[in-house]
């Protein structure tokens, strides 16, 4: 997930202010993995200890601009629905089917999800910070989703 990273020292000067977050609007959106980290999941109250895929989604608004979303895929059965949902998006399963995902075609696979707010986190006047899946999406016809930029009017 370290690409095109400059790793500063504590005496490094700084100058790149970033750029400004984007908070989509809900809605569906074509979506393009752009990163994929193998990771574990502690565990809590709710959900065992497991394995977990941590993803960043690129999706894109109609008026271009691009935003960011992660999510993550717990590999246990309480959450295998999520787990089907993600892999017939991006075209490795069609409904219904049984999987061995193939991980290793996660990084650049695209499909459509449901953007909708986290609302676990709310910023001082109790608007949402920040966007999550709230569902990945099924392909017309079966086949993966084609990545697209939104545009005006289409």
């Amino acid at each position: 997930m370290a690409n095109n990273v400059t790793i500063f020292d504590w005496d490094s000067a700084i100058e790149k202010d970033g750029q400004e977050f984007v908070l989509l609007d809900p809605g569906d959106y074509a979506f393009t993995v752009t990163a994929f980290e193998r990771a574990q999941f502690a565990g809590s109250d709710k959900s065992p200890a497991c394995p977990m895929a941590k993803l960043t989604l690129n999706c894109t608004d109609s008026m271009g601009n691009t935003a960011q979303i992660y999510d993550s895929l717990f590999l246990n059965s309480r959450n295998e629905w999520r787990l089907c949902q993600f892999f017939t998006a991006i075209g490795q399963r069609q409904h219904g089917e049984k999987l061995v995902p193939n991980w290793n075609k996660v990084l650049g696979a695209t499909g459509t999800c449901t953007v909708g707010y986290d609302d676990r986190n709310k910023d001082e006047k109790g608007n949402p910070k920040y966007n999550r899946v709230t569902k990945y999406l099924e392909p017309a016809g079966g086949a993966a989703a084609p990545a697209k930029k939104w545009t005006l009017g289409k």
